[in-house]
């Protein structure tokens, strides 16, 4: 009833609502209603209570919300299950343990900070409290396990277009799981499987955006920024706005790859957005650099790279790291 509760303020904000007609509404008493508001107050919800005249919203909460996330993303054909923390080890860990009780598919976790965020190849990954969107998705795909890489490449693609859609930033995809501007990372994607030789048990696709951050610690400051150093602005960014948009990209280019077993569509927006298509870079692989030529990606999303000396060759994800000389990207 919270939900449906915020939700009713939330499209009414230009009146107040009496708790009588709340009550009536959802059928439930005054003191349900009171008890619900109160909560709601105490998510950061700015909640005007006047006297003869009922309730008003007045300003939403920067903070996290499961019920309004559940009110703003709607999808015909699954249903989300938001889980909002204040703190966490790491949402993909959280979603684990979940997955492992049976918690059902398109369960999104979320957090204001993680205490043990984790990148590719088991590195850290700074997450602040209330600078960023952390999120991890649990997702149980009909694919086999090889084909499991598609998702991180498609979960790219509905980043990009998210943040370019919210805040027309210029961001590049690096292949196969960052996302940078201006040469510098301010998203990775992480992604996990549980399998057996021919079947998926579930994947949980792990999310990292710098959104709101101002600061970077000395060792990364030169490798990473936020959406909102980029844009230069006081003002924050609304997360949940490119949360929103991010799931309504992913869900159509997702599905297309489930039913139509073809990622041809995100693909071609990592192809386009590249970072790394048509330049010098070099790749780091079992202890050894060399630098090649980014040629393309093919069409299973992999890296076509030509070394010195002509020889090309295909590069599965999650076989090398790339740098561009010294820099990040």
């Amino acid at each position: 009833m919270r939900k449906e509760i915020l939700k009713t303020l939330m499209e009414n904000t230009d009146k107040y609502i009496s708790g009588e007609e709340l009550s009536q509404i959802f059928s439930v008493s005054r003191t349900a209603v009171w008890k619900a508001i109160k909560a709601l107050k105490e998510q950061g919800y700015q909640i005007e209570s006047v006297s003869r005249k009922g309730y008003k919203l007045i300003e939403q909460t920067v903070a996290l919300s499961a019920d309004e996330l559940a009110i703003k993303i709607k999808s015909e054909k699954h249903s989300y299950h938001f889980i909002c923390h204040k703190s966490v080890d790491s949402t993909s860990s959280a979603l684990k343990r979940l997955a492992n009780e049976g918690v059902q598919e398109w369960t999104v976790v979320l957090s204001e900070e993680q205490l043990e965020g984790r990148g590719r190849l088991g590195r850290q990954w700074i997450s602040k409290a209330g600078e960023g969107i952390y999120m991890s998705l649990l997702l149980k795909p009909d694919i086999l396990p090889h084909h499991a890489a598609k998702i991180t490449q498609i979960a790219a693609s509905a980043v990009t277009l998210a943040i370019r859609e919210t805040t027309n930033l210029p961001v590049l995809i690096k292949w196969p799981n960052d996302i940078v501007i201006n040469g510098k990372k301010v998203c990775g994607i992480l992604t996990e499987m549980a399998a057996e030789l021919n079947q998926i048990n579930y994947v949980i696709l792990g999310i990292g955006i710098n959104v709101n951050g101002e600061y970077f610690d000395e060792e990364i400051k030169d490798k990473a920024s936020s959406l909102k150093m980029a844009l230069g602005q006081e003002k924050p960014i609304d997360r949940k706005v490119v949360i929103e948009s991010f799931f309504r990209h992913f869900e159509g280019l997702y599905e297309q790859f489930i039913d139509e077993s073809d990622a041809g569509h995100a693909i071609e927006i990592c192809r386009k957005y590249s970072a790394i298509i048509g330049t010098d870079v070099q790749i780091l692989r079992r202890q050894n650099t060399e630098a090649v030529f980014v040629v393309d990606l093919t069409d299973e999303g992999e890296l076509l790279i030509r070394h010195q000396d002509g020889r090309e060759e295909v590069i599965i994800s999650g076989e090398v790291s790339i740098r561009r000389g010294d820099r990040y990207i």
